[in-house]
């Protein structure tokens, strides 16, 4: 029986130190983090309030979109930071034409200040951008105030503007004015006075533009191109296919153009490219930089990709 033992020593030492030795040499890299589909809808449940918001001398109503622990309104905000945006309508808009994108974008964990100003025939392009400014220094007030719904779950290192047609080009006058703003993603911008166009030269800041080849009211190469050439790296144009105007709507209206590709389908593009974009430029997700920069964003149907990097 002892004699059996002292063979068996060698034999126990060795596969100890293989046991000790093979979790350095065997171990795998973990697996890179694959993104669920951006298109699709986010893990937040979706929240909403109505209120006014106030900062900057700025005063107006708003409804701010937000990941909540429950859906619906004036639920409490999911644990957690959760970075800012702001949107601009479009002009004569309501903010209710953007309803599914709002909640999409709120979905994947952004708290969007959507101001219901500068909605008459007689709007203020650069007080619409000072609007949006205000929303974001809102949120960091917010932030740090005790007893808002908003204190201690905004993360104000992480901001960014976004914006359809009039909204969008106001979106790129209010980053070219705030250095808190990391990321501007704009649907079908036009031109604004002052220019958009010039304010896009000033950006250092990532900047995309989102247009739709059968735009009508502020196509593509009169608008969003002369925006995309003004603006250095990084920067891209994406125009969706037979995209439209008010297909970045939830629906038409008096002066409405139309397209070759459905709304829906219009608006599900939309939701990709936008939202990978956001997360990845706003360092939420690193894993998505081929969607944004790569050869999956060159090759996505239905998109045609333009950029500098």
């Amino acid at each position: 029986m002892l004699r059996s033992l002292m063979r068996a020593v060698p034999a126990i030492m060795l596969a100890v130190a293989a046991t000790l030795i093979a979790p350095t040499a065997l171990a795998a890299p973990a697996a890179p983090a694959i993104a669920a589909d951006p298109a699709a809808p986010g893990a937040y449940p979706v929240a909403y309030a109505d209120l006014t918001v106030s900062a900057s001398g700025r005063s107006y109503s708003a409804r701010v979109w937000y990941p909540g622990t429950t859906a619906g309104a004036n639920a409490p905000v999911a644990q957690g930071l959760h970075p800012g945006l702001a949107f601009g309508h479009g002009f004569f808009q309501d903010i209710s034409k953007y309803e599914s994108t709002l909640r999409h974008y709120a979905s994947w964990g952004l708290i969007t200040v959507t101001p219901k100003s500068q909605g008459g025939i007689s709007p203020s392009h650069s007080g619409f951008a000072d609007d949006l400014n205000a929303g974001l220094t809102w949120l960091t007030t917010q932030n740090s105030t005790t007893g808002s719904r908003f204190a201690g779950a905004v993360d104000t290192s992480r901001y960014a503007l976004s914006g359809h047609s009039m909204g969008g080009g106001a979106a790129l006058l209010a980053a070219s004015r705030n250095p808190a703003v990391k990321s501007v993603s704009t649907l079908a911008a036009a031109e604004t006075n002052p220019s958009a166009v010039t304010a896009s030269a000033t950006l250092t800041i990532p900047a995309q533009y989102v247009g739709g080849s059968k735009d009508t009211v502020a196509g593509v190469d009169g608008h969003q191109r002369k925006m995309y050439n003004a603006k250095p790296a990084p920067t891209q144009l994406r125009v969706i296919t037979g995209g439209f105007h008010c297909g970045f709507t939830d629906s038409g209206g008096f002066g409405c153009d139309s397209g070759s590709v459905t709304r829906a389908e219009q608006q599900r593009l939309t939701r990709a490219v936008t939202t990978t974009y956001l997360l990845y430029t706003l360092g939420l997700d690193t894993s998505l930089r081929d969607q944004v920069w790569g050869a999956a964003a060159q090759n996505l149907p239905g998109v045609v990709y333009t950029a500098r990097p």
